[in-house]
């Protein structure tokens, strides 16, 4: 048998590659003769860059760039197997892990470090990116990226703009001249979950400034700091971010890459999926095992198992749900998806125990679930 075994991470346990590699050896406890295709995965959030380069044997490159406050901080970026690939999370230079509750300030903290990643990856001769937008602790439309990369946010006095969100209210004019020319040759895929818009009820200041330190009186001032900032955005490229879906992934950084870079957004799985491998191997493959920390209803919105549950679909194949906790509540909307569903915890197994030895208790149970599978399907033996 060819068995893919594509999980991601258990969260607050063990990463997709631990996961990956507890099912693939329990598969070999139950079934020594079995192919065994590790694909860690992940759904365009924070661990994409380090699954991606696990499941294409990449390597990664770290660099001194700029914090979400200007402070220095090791950040990296990975390449893919192909050498050709560079992907780059924004929660590397630039996310809310990197700060302190009490540091959390959506006013100030710029996405610069995330630019300065992309200039080090530019000098370093790669042309095809791959950008994930998740976990951001700014609100400043991206502005910091472009600025590392040569553009020029100016007041009415032709001054630079301090970093952050909380001086666009100033800005009178957007400078592209020393914009690096080396983006117009590239291509950039973004992969996002976030369908969210640059500003109103539902844009990047309401929805997620809170997160990130915005009072709701701040909120409704970022929001009207986008809304200027759009307005000069769309005088500059024609595009309107105002209300453009995605435009506000990652305090609208990823208005800022619609409108100035050669780039292309996607759902987050889809992306990580395609260059992972994954879509060639699925096709020769008998069985998939995915899995996630707690599987519920919100897995069928486009998290890791559903997209690879999708993908094997359209290739007839099936795949089994293997997951630290399953909502009992949805276990019959997940069952329509996927061929078996099962829990690590329940039974002898408590959640607490689940998770302090996850790497032991997914391999047992990987064994334990595929004996039975192989002795409901002889065919497959």
């Amino acid at each position: 048998m060819k068995i893919i075994v594509a999980p991601d991470s258990f969260k607050g346990s063990i990463s997709a590659e631990q996961a990956a590699r507890a099912m693939a050896e329990g598969i070999l406890d139950a079934a020594p003769g079995s192919e065994v295709i590790e694909l860690p995965s992940a759904d365009g959030g924070e661990g994409t860059m380090a699954n991606l380069v696990a499941a294409t044997n990449g390597r990664i490159v770290t660099q001194q760039v700029s914090g979400p406050l200007g402070e220095l901080v090791s950040a990296s970026y990975g390449v893919l197997g192909n050498g050709k690939t560079c992907v780059i999370e924004l929660a590397e230079a630039s996310g809310l892990t990197l700060l302190s509750e009490t540091e959390r300030d959506p006013e100030r903290a710029s996405t610069e470090g995330t630019g300065e990643l992309i200039r080090y990856a530019l000098d370093a001769g790669f042309r095809d990116f791959i950008i994930g937008l998740g976990g951001s602790a700014t609100n400043d439309g991206g502005t910091g990226i472009l600025r590392a990369l040569g553009m020029r946010f100016l007041d009415a006095a032709g001054e630079a703009l301090a970093p952050g969100a909380g001086t666009l209210g100033e800005l009178h004019a957007i400078d592209e001249g020393s914009f690096d020319t080396r983006i117009r040759d590239c291509r950039f895929v973004i992969a996002s979950d976030v369908d969210n818009p640059l500003i109103g009820p539902n844009g990047a200041s309401y929805v997620f400034g809170p997160q990130k330190g915005a009072t709701g009186e701040m909120a409704g001032a970022l929001d009207v700091k986008l809304r200027h900032y759009a307005d000069f955005v769309e005088k500059q490229t024609g595009l309107a971010l105002h209300d453009y879906p995605g435009a506000g992934a990652a305090g609208g950084a990823g208005g800022a890459f619609l409108a100035f870079f050669p780039a292309i957004m996607q759902r987050g799985i889809d992306v990580v999926l395609e260059a992972s491998g994954f879509s060639e191997s699925v096709a020769s493959s008998d069985l998939i095992f995915t899995g996630e920390g707690k599987s519920d209803r919100q897995t069928l919105s486009g998290k890791t198992a559903f997209g690879i549950a999708q993908m094997a679909a359209a290739h007839d194949k099936p795949v089994i749900l293997l997951s630290g906790a399953i909502d009992p509540e949805s276990r019959k909307d997940l069952m329509h998806f996927f061929e078996e569903v099962h829990s690590v915890s329940g039974g002898a197994v408590t959640e607490k125990q689940s998770m302090d030895n996850a790497y032991v208790h997914v391999r047992k149970r990987a064994a334990e679930i595929l004996n039975t599978y192989l002795d409901n399907h002889p065919q497959s033996d």
